[in-house]
């Protein structure tokens, strides 16, 4: 079977993160799933946004300049629906405001808006129903934990916007993901959650949960997740590396273990303005994950490119 192709944040190559036009334009480009991640404003409004923070992707310090916390940072949490609807969003940067991804688009405007998860759900519902043609849904529940310690346990509600668009049932076209094991336990064995499942596998430095990854990417590790959950998200990092001497790159065997264990495996992220050490194109990047390590689905920024490639080698 081919790999699925997973729009990340949309088609965050090309317009900024997580809006409706990065949306639309990852639905024309021929996505299979449109990625959602979600974290909570200070009415308990689920939005869409990737981090907990909004000074990277928005104009927030200079409509809120008063807002910051004594980090530095501008959270979401602190901020009501009505505000979050105030800021215009563009493509992201640094701290010190210089964009991450040189080469993307620089200008903000009017269009790149904040919305909420719901009005998310509809707009993609909506251009199933214009265009015939059938897309899935790959929504992230961010940060539960730290969630949880701001007042608000997201999950339930996350689940329940889900269901208000019929993403109920193992056969909806959705994966449901989340860094935290835990959480995806309580989703799958206490809420009872039939939907797809998978564990995104990061680097503990990086602080997404209290869980530790080393463990997981470990064939026990895989069969254990596989109790609860039906697929993995690592890092294409974890899944090769490179041989010093002479450049070649080899498996680490992830991919294979788990396989073994039943499960799908969904790495992240493709780009075409961040090729990975050892990779001279995104086509090579490409071949080797699709045809040497046989995966699944991958997210990426740039969904009309892995399309193309997709649909060459599926001739």
């Amino acid at each position: 079977m081919r790999p699925v192709v997973i729009a990340h944040r949309g088609a965050s190559g090309y317009l900024p993160e997580h809006t409706l036009p990065a949306k639309a334009l990852a639905y024309a480009m021929g996505a299979d799933y449109l990625e959602q991640d979600v974290v909570a404003a200070r009415d308990d409004t689920l939005v869409v946004l990737h981090d907990i923070h909004l000074d990277r992707v928005t104009d927030v310090a200079t409509r809120f300049p008063g807002r910051r916390r004594p980090d530095g940072r501008y959270y979401v949490r602190d901020f009501d629906l009505g505000e979050l609807k105030t800021l215009m969003v563009h493509e992201r940067t640094q701290a010190d405001g210089t964009p991450v991804y040189p080469g993307r688009v620089s200008s903000s405007n009017e269009v790149f808006r904040i919305q909420t998860l719901a009005e998310e759900l509809e707009f993609v519902q909506s251009l199933q129903a214009a265009h015939g043609r059938a897309v899935g849904i790959y929504p992230e529940i961010k940060r539960p934990e730290w969630h949880r310690g701001e007042g608000v346990d997201i999950t339930p509600q996350f689940l329940g916007v889900l269901a208000d668009f019929g993403y109920q049932e193992r056969s909806a076209p959705v994966y449901v993901q989340c860094f935290d094991a835990k959480e995806l336990r309580r989703i799958r064995h206490q809420l009872n959650c039939r939907l797809k499942l998978i564990q995104l596998i990061g680097e503990d430095s990086w602080g997404e949960s209290s869980t530790r990854y080393g463990p997981l990417r470990a064939q026990k590790g895989l069969d254990r997740l596989a109790r609860t959950v039906d697929g993995i998200g690592p890092w294409i990092r974890r899944a090769y590396r490179v041989v010093r001497s002479s450049g070649n790159i080899h498996s680490t065997g992830l991919v294979h273990r788990a396989h073994k264990a039943g499960l799908a495996v969904h790495p992240y992220t493709f780009r075409v303005d961040e090729l990975p050490e050892g990779f001279a194109s995104f086509d090579a990047l490409l071949g080797f994950f699709v045809d040497d390590l046989a995966i699944d689905g991958l997210f990426t920024d740039f969904p009309d490119r892995v399309v193309q490639f997709v649909r060459r080698i599926s001739r």
